[in-house]
């Protein structure tokens, strides 16, 4: 009976998201109830789960995606993005550009959510494609691919750092491991794959050739662009170790703990963004005001609170499901299952990517289902937040809002988009998922 519920319930979700068109929190909402009601769990009962869910969820992830958010649009409005790109692609010379593209996005993708960093990289994709004389999706594919993975794959995007905190897994660590994962998955899916698509000939609008761009000389220097968009990365992935590396009695030790807690990391990044990319004067002797800098932080904060909606509904039915029991009768019958629970957990993903179009929908009902399992293995957590991360890039197509941004900013056709955008999120999954499981037999 739990798992017909479990089965019901998805489907349930997948029909009100897809086809009714209802927003994702209340969908989460309303099959949190149904599922809860029909356990034969008290009203007051769901009641204090959906509570508890949505609170034991958010935590300090409302401070990490929020301040996400808020580094993210420093980055993208001070001009430190399109910096990167020049830089790199000075490094890499027209010869080698789809190699530079590429790891200008997964950089420019650390600190941006997926749809900001998309409409950044467009713009700098046409101007590189008209002055190359390239065809325009080898270059813009593999610069994708890296925003993609990134997406998927790295905290502090709200996906992977919502799992995370659902597994209990160490975001330094997830970071680290999720960058070995992304390598090839990025150097397959972007470089690679992008290198064959020299065929189409995408005729996007001509008016979005002549988006407005700030002169060179007003970017900000290179240094600081690559230290800010690069700063979280290091503060997530260098402290945690370093503070289990001093003697418990030393002075230093409380303050790498300190700055290895995640969200200070975030903190410290955005001020340092605020000041360095914000109030900081150019070569050309402008800066932004405080008040023009908070009004920018504003719309960040807007921008990311339906992400923390759904996030939140996602621990709702979690929670739902440990205290109905569902996720201990659940994980009863997948502990005999004879397959990898990191495989497990990437198949979940994808199929209910494919189902309902949404990653972040994707890995965080996967998580709800699969956690049991997790506590009943021996599996390290960051590699299952890396292969539900995975699993819900896989098979993006006509019910993924990152589908039709593609086919409309290329105007290419459904069946080209397909061709070229679903394939190479296909590869992003698939390749992720074989890093995955090529890292578990070294760290096991």
């Amino acid at each position: 009976m739990p798992i017909l519920l479990t089965v019901v319930g998805i489907l349930t979700l997948i029909f009100l998201i897809v086809y009714v068109k209802l927003d994702a929190f209340i969908s989460f909402i309303l099959v949190s109830i149904g599922i809860g009601l029909a356990s034969g769990m008290g009203v007051t009962a769901v009641g204090k789960a959906i509570q508890t869910g949505i609170g034991s969820t958010l935590g300090d992830l409302v401070l990490i995606i929020g301040f996400g958010a808020m580094l993210g649009r420093i980055v993208a409005e001070s001009g430190a993005a399109r910096q990167i790109t020049n830089v790199l692609i000075g490094w890499f010379g027209i010869k080698n550009i789809r190699w530079g593209v590429a790891l200008a996005g997964f950089i420019i993708g650390i600190p941006l959510f997926y749809n900001a960093g998309f409409i950044i990289v467009v713009p700098l994709i046409f101007t590189l494609a008209a002055s190359s004389g390239l065809p325009m999706l080898t270059i813009a594919i593999p610069m994708l691919s890296a925003l993609s993975v990134a997406h998927g794959y790295l905290p502090p995007h709200p996906s992977p750092a919502a799992i995370a905190g659902q597994l209990n897994a160490d975001l330094g660590k997830t970071l680290l491991y999720g960058i070995i994962v992304a390598t090839p998955a990025i150097i397959v899916a972007g470089p690679i794959f992008g290198k064959t698509l020299g065929k189409y000939n995408p005729k996007p609008d001509p008016k979005l050739f002549n988006l407005r761009q700030a002169p060179i000389a007003d970017l900000p220097g290179v240094g600081i662009s690559f230290f800010v968009a690069l700063l979280p990365v290091v503060m997530l992935t260098v402290f945690g170790p370093l503070k289990g590396l001093l003697p418990e009695d030393s002075a230093l030790r409380p303050v790498f703990t300190f700055l290895a807690e995640p969200y200070i990391g975030m903190l410290v990044s955005v001020l340092v963004a605020i000041y360095a990319l914000g109030l900081r004067k150019n070569s050309a002797g402008e800066g932004q005001t405080m008040k023009m800098v908070m009004k920018d932080l504003e719309e960040a904060i807007k921008a990311a609170s339906p992400i923390l909606l759904v996030i939140a509904g996602a621990g709702a039915l979690k929670q739902i499901f440990n205290d109905s029991g569902t996720s201990l009768y659940i994980g009863a019958q997948l502990a005999g299952v004879n397959i990898s629970p990191l495989l497990l957990g990437w198949g979940m993903a994808a199929m209910i990517r494919v189902c309902v179009g949404s990653a972040t929908i994707a890995g965080l009902t996967t998580v709800g289902i699969i956690l049991p399992l997790i506590q009943a293995q021996t599996v390290s957590p960051e590699l299952m937040v890396l292969a539900i991360g995975a699993g819900s890039l896989m098979l993006s197509h006509v019910n993924d809002a990152g589908f039709w941004l593609f086919k409309e900013y290329f105007n290419l056709s459904i069946a080209d988009t397909l061709r070229t955008w679903t394939v190479m999120e296909s590869l992003v999954s698939v390749i992720g998922l074989l890093g995955v499981l090529a890292l578990n037999l070294i760290i096991s």
